[in-house]
């Protein structure tokens, strides 16, 4: 079974059973929201090899997007949706070509400053909401039909459009450009040497990751109903790449179960409270970035790969130790 296809069928089954589990629509919308933002920065960051600190321009600029055209123009989710998408995509077009010729921290650097400069049009622009950002974002009808008024139906939706898209980014790189994106991040001299523009498949992929960071943002602003300025800051792009190192960078389902562990733990240890030591109080639901940072720092010690990429090698290394070994030394496979 090809890898798409199985990366597909397990987050249905994920994403069905999980309401069933209990859990609240709310809680697995922003689940979802997120880790479709970490599926969108892991396409380029995991697969290129530059570091983006950009990202949350892209996602800010998609939940203001859908925000405003769904509550002052009526738009449905589906137009606001692709709104953010292509308003998004063109904001990464000219960040990416103004970056791309960069690597390294420079790149990081630039894809930083060009995003703080994307908040602070965010803070003063009339039509974000400043400080108090967009809120009451209405649910119109999808399609102008169907109803997402409910908790569940708006979760199905969302859900929808994870899978959809984490199945179109995994064909991609399958296909012949993904395995391009490959080899620049392996060996960039040589794939230059072969003939191949790595600057314009590294801008093509930037894009295409903006456009769905601002998918992500979209939906998060569509679901739980407002848009404001922690979307777009600096420290939402800490989160994400947080979520897809401690998931495994560069895997396919590592940055979906990186957000879900993230959006788990700050919604755990937020609800905490006061926790008292002898004679000492922690309040630790104000500890909470403090707490989730060194999670996070025992797990890259722990777990350099992520969560998944550490299975991945654990089972390849299994494979491995299963295939019979002839006289000379030499490994066979088992189909031999």
């Amino acid at each position: 079974m090809k890898t798409s296809a199985s990366i597909l069928i397990a987050l249905v089954v994920i994403g069905v059973l999980a309401p069933l589990a209990g859990l609240y629509p709310q809680f697995l919308m922003k689940c979802v929201a997120l880790a479709l933002f970490a599926v969108a920065f892991n396409f380029f960051t995991g697969n290129v090899g530059l570091l983006s600190i950009g990202h949350a321009a892209f996602f800010g600029a998609g939940a203001y997007t859908a925000g405003y055209v769904t509550k002052t123009w009526g738009f449905t989710p589906e137009l606001a949706l692709g709104v953010s998408l292509l308003v998004a995509g063109l904001l990464g077009l000219v960040m990416g070509g103004m970056a791309i010729r960069r690597q390294g921290i420079y790149f990081a650097m630039i894809t930083l400053a060009l995003a703080q400069m994307v908040y602070f049009v965010c803070v003063q622009a009339p039509f974000t909401g400043a400080e108090d950002g967009l809120q009451r974002i209405p649910r119109r009808p999808l399609l102008g039909i169907f109803d997402l008024s409910s908790d569940l139906t708006m979760y199905a939706f969302v859900l929808a459009v994870l899978v959809a898209i984490t199945w179109g980014f995994q064909r991609i790189m399958e296909a012949p450009f993904g395995q391009v994106l490959l080899a620049i991040r392996d060996n960039e001299p040589r794939a230059i040497s072969l003939g191949y523009d790595v600057q314009k498949y590294k801008l093509s992929a930037f894009t295409m990751s903006a456009a769905i960071a601002g998918v992500a943002g979209g939906l998060k602003a569509l679901t739980l109903g407002f848009a404001g300025l922690p979307d777009a800051h600096w420290t939402q792009s800490g989160n994400v790449i947080l979520m897809c190192l401690l998931g495994g960078l560069g895997t396919p389902l590592g940055p979906i179960i990186g957000a879900i562990l993230v959006v788990t733990l700050e919604s755990r240890l937020s609800g905490l409270g006061v926790v008292q030591i002898g004679s000492l109080s922690f309040d630790l639901s104000t500890k909470v970035p403090i707490i989730i940072g060194f999670i996070f720092m025992i797990c890259v010690l722990l777990f350099r790969r992520g969560i998944v990429g550490e299975i991945g090698a654990a089972l390849s290394s299994m494979k491995a130790r299963q295939q019979p070994v002839v006289a000379d030394g030499k490994k066979t496979s088992s189909a031999r």
